[in-house]
């Protein structure tokens, strides 16, 4: 039985000659050379060190989105290159920041969600590809073990406009649920076999309906009923379904979240506000990870115009996390929707 394990753009040459051109540093201190920037509080401090990671001279980062780490502890990384020409759109690293292989030049320009599972033994990737609206399983090497697009058994789709999946969520079945965050806002049950079983949701705001559910999660954390979470984004919340697809319940007062991780008994919240948020099994806020009104306003003003402007950025503070994922020891890994991307390491010292 397979196990659950972890898990837009440039507009000008003249900003893809910026971004091109800016450096990638590995746990680099702030730019001031004093020391890094802590956020949360209590047992749950952070050091933030921004621009993690080396990059090959084969791969610009593009708007970065998704992060998984494999048993090995190999990070990988999701992102949307603009370049005209192909390139990988999976970049593995090791836990130095030293790139160890990229892959997927057939999801260029489309690499968003990403999940990791090991099933008899063997790891693979889950891959969302908004480009090609479609999603796919690989295997740790870039190998595709299958791709599938719409789910026309579902009878929610005219055709294949209609879907543009962003996430998934993987269950302790062996089956996985998808997310079509940017398409029609349903949620896709498939089975082990990757069949289709059952759809609900679509555009709305009652229980059981769906604005861009974007990230999801099987939730199966102790003293739980196992369940579905969704970052219900548009609607500024997460809403929780039975695993077939049964309204339970919400967590409110989010800020845009967008993806989900949990370690122990702590729900890690990326909101694409500017914000990451820990929740105990209970779903209170144990703390937020950076909670600064003015600097949220800052970055949604002018349809989030600074996410293209990296002067205006500021140590210790995040633009748009997309994606955040605990490793073995407590850190998180953060992918942010920024032009040009940005991968954050926020160092656990608390």
């Amino acid at each position: 039985m397979a196990s659950p394990t972890r898990r837009q753009f440039l507009q000008s040459t003249a900003v893809a000659a910026t971004v091109a051109a800016t450096p990638l540093f590995l746990r680099a201190e702030n730019k001031s050379g004093s020391a890094p920037v802590r956020v949360g509080s209590g047992e749950h401090t952070y050091e933030c060190h921004h621009y993690w990671g080396e990059l090959p001279s084969s791969v610009q980062w593009g708007a970065t989105h998704g992060v998984a780490l494999d048993k090995s502890g190999l990070i990988y990384i999701t992102h949307q290159s603009p370049a005209g020409e192909a390139m990988d759109a999976v970049v593995a690293f090791d836990a130095d920041g030293k790139c160890v292989r990229s892959f997927g030049k057939e999801f260029h320009g489309g690499g968003h969600g990403l999940e990791l599972r090991a099933e008899d033994g063997q790891e693979f990737l889950y891959l969302c590809d908004v480009k090609n609206r479609q999603i796919a399983k690989l295997d740790l090497k870039g190998e595709v073990v299958w791709r599938q697009g719409f789910p026309e058994q579902s009878g929610k789709y005219k055709n294949a406009k209609g879907y543009c999946p962003t996430n998934i969520a993987l269950a302790p079945s062996g089956g996985f649920y998808v997310g079509d965050g940017y398409g029609s806002h349903y949620v896709h049950q498939y089975d082990a076999d990757a069949n289709w079983v059952r759809s609900w949701g679509g555009r709305g705001t009652k229980p059981g309906e769906l604005n861009c559910p974007h990230g999801l999660y099987v939730d199966t954390r102790p003293g739980r009923e196992p369940s579905l979470a969704v970052t219900d984004r548009a609607n500024n919340r997460l809403q929780y379904f039975s695993l077939d697809g049964e309204h339970l319940s919400y967590v409110d007062n989010l800020v845009y979240p967008s993806s989900l991780d949990v370690q122990g008994e702590v729900m890690l919240v990326g909101e694409l506000d500017s914000r990451l948020t820990l929740l105990d099994k209970e779903n209170n806020v144990i703390t937020y990870l950076d909670d600064d009104p003015a600097w949220r306003k800052t970055v949604n003003a002018n349809g989030r115009r600074v996410r293209s402007q990296r002067d205006k950025w500021v140590e210790g503070k995040f633009v748009h996390p997309h994606d955040a994922t605990f490793d073995a020891d407590g850190n998180i890994y953060l992918a942010e929707w920024v032009v040009g991307g940005r991968v954050s390491f926020l160092k656990k010292v608390g």
